[in-house]
């Protein structure tokens, strides 16, 4: 069953790291783009494990270059999250 499709509008959240430190708090959780418009969900094919594909699902989302530019700042330092909307 797919989670996603084509057409539906999500949420997407940077999902903060927990410092290595003992005493540090985690980084909250922060709104990267708002109301993205999924615009294509790739086939997933089962017999082609990857390190990628391990990690999360790829999908095509339709946004601002502003929240592209946003959008790819924060999954270089903690991981993506979307919620439908």
């Amino acid at each position: 069953m797919e989670l996603l499709r084509t057409g539906d509008r999500v949420d997407v959240i940077a999902a903060g790291a927990v410092p290595e430190t003992s005493g540090g708090s985690p980084v909250q959780a922060r709104l990267v783009a708002r109301h993205a418009l999924v615009e294509r969900v790739p086939q997933r094919v089962d017999d082609q494990v990857s390190a990628s594909s391990a990690r999360g699902a790829l999908i095509v989302l339709s946004v601002p270059r502003r929240t592209a530019t946003m959008l790819a700042g924060a999954s270089a330092v903690s991981p993506l999250a979307v919620t439908l909307c």
